[in-house]
């Protein structure tokens, strides 16, 4: 299983079993906290009656005053109000009244007149000087049935005289409660979905990170190129760059090794040619093959010292990451600036060339490690052209990428070697002398074009022998 989806189920299991757990808290509060808010209220109303009823209930003409009357036409009004947003259209107390022995002298109901309540909680300790109130359900296997009941002492000098109860349906509540309940379920939701999708969002976006550097650290170590990922700050961050310095460390150790080897292996030919021409002229001699000797030195040690050059120039692009100068380029105005720098050679050979670059014609890229990429062409190329042969610059677009060509006249490129001519240190024999090269001019050619995201293409073509530069036309992401 993925990284980020075990995060991302951690999460979800904390965020979901927290949400639950708050939800089911605070839904189990809803209830009693209306209820206790309502109780408050019936507290009130009942010491308030208590006051009111206290004369008419003294003198005993509780039953014959105007009272029976207004609790009646109270059990039939209609209030038609709105409590936010819901409506309520009739009045839910009911009042009724005892007497000090527990004996109900009035009741807004007009159900228990004459019955005694006195074994009923709310008259029985109000008779007996404490808090009287209860909670009784009208059909006993229906706890929304429940009615409360709130009682008040009424009083004269100290004594109780009569007890007033004012009750409300719990059911007359349930309408806020579930208003409540939906509210707070809907927002609790919309909280837990909001912070999976938060949830979601860190452990795509950790993953990822961790995604990116997985790739950078594979990339690396199969020998390609790939750039640094981009972390602001945090441990990523300083992940990342630990990577890049554990990368550099070993990169450098093992291309100081593989380059002791290559280079001690290559510089064996010419390092061998030079102590035997050196030991033959110690001794006599004619002196044209004196002569021969002396050009032999010279010519090998001008191979040791382009061999050098080309490693230097080759090293340094193995180990470049990314282009550190990159720009648009005028490939017909690089091109023009290369002839002319090599128009004494191409001179000396009897080759003809044809730049047919549109002047317009720019890509993206390193200005300096094109120039070099294409000099290293126009050199191997005019190794191979034979005299009078042609030599053809050509341009071709395709999307957003540009193939710039060099055709060269001459012999095809051996089957067996064609793929293998980028290969560092392999060369072809060169048709004039026989030698071969260094091997390192299409392989820096090679590395130049990786590091542009581009590619080298060789092929052969009738009568010759087309490489082809695939360079991207804007700017590289």
């Amino acid at each position: 299983m993925r990284l980020g989806i075990r995060i991302f189920l951690v999460y979800f299991l904390f965020v979901g079993l927290a949400g639950y757990f708050l939800l089911s808290t605070v839904r189990e509060q809803i209830r009693p906290v209306v209820r206790q808010s309502s109780e408050e209220t019936l507290v009130d109303t009942a010491n308030l009656l208590a006051e009111i009823l206290h004369d008419d209930l003294k003198a005993g003409t509780l039953a014959q005053g105007r009272l029976p009357e207004v609790l009646k036409a109270y059990g039939l009004r209609s209030p038609e109000a709105q409590i936010w947003g819901l409506g309520k259209h009739q009045v839910s107390h009911r009042i009724y009244v005892t007497d000090a022995h527990g004996v109900v002298l009035l009741d807004s109901s007009g159900e228990a007149v004459g019955k005694d309540y006195s074994r009923w909680n709310d008259v029985y300790l109000t008779l007996r000087g404490q808090y009287g109130a209860r909670s009784t359900r009208s059909d006993e296997r229906d706890e929304s049935s429940s009615v409360m009941h709130v009682a008040a002492p009424i009083l004269d000098e100290g004594q109780i005289i009569g007890v007033v109860t004012v009750a409300k349906p719990n059911s007359s509540l349930q309408p806020y409660i579930d208003r409540s309940e939906r509210h707070l379920f809907t927002l609790g939701l919309a909280l837990i979905v909001l912070g999976l999708l938060v949830g979601a969002a860190l452990s795509w976006w950790l993953a990822r990170s961790l995604r990116r550097l997985t790739h950078y650290a594979q990339t690396v170590s199969a020998g390609e190129r790939a750039e640094l990922p981009y972390y602001k700050g945090g441990e990523l961050a300083q992940l990342a760059n630990a990577v890049e310095r554990m990368r550099t460390e070993l990169e450098g150790k093992a291309y100081v090794e593989r380059y002791v080897h290559t280079l001690t292996h290559e510089l064996k030919s010419p390092l061998a040619a030079i102590r035997g021409a050196a030991e033959l002229l110690q001794g006599d001699m004619p002196p044209a093959q004196r002569a021969r000797f002396a050009s032999n030195i010279e010519g090998e040690s001008e191979r040791l010292q382009q061999m050098i050059e080309r490693l230097l120039d080759l090293a340094r692009v193995e180990q470049m990451q990314r282009l550190e100068d990159e720009q648009q380029v005028a490939l017909s105005e690089v091109l023009d600036e290369l002839l002319l720098a090599h128009a004494p050679r191409i001179a000396s050979a009897g080759v003809q060339v044809r730049q047919q670059v549109p002047a317009d014609a720019r890509v993206w890229g390193d200005d300096f490690l094109l120039r070099q990429a294409l000099s290293n062409l126009l050199d191997n190329a005019l190794d191979f052209t034979p005299p009078g042969g042609t030599l053809v610059f050509d341009l071709s677009r395709d999307g957003q990428r540009a193939a710039l060509s060099l055709f060269n006249q001459g012999p095809a490129i051996p089957d067996y070697a064609l793929g293998r001519v980028s290969e560092r240190f392999y060369s072809l024999p060169r048709p004039a002398s026989g030698r071969k090269s260094t091997g390192l001019g299409l392989n820096f050619v090679a590395e130049v074009m990786q590091l542009h995201g581009g590619e080298l293409r060789v092929e052969n073509v009738a009568e010759g022998v087309r490489v082809s530069l695939c360079l991207p036309l804007r700017r590289m992401s």
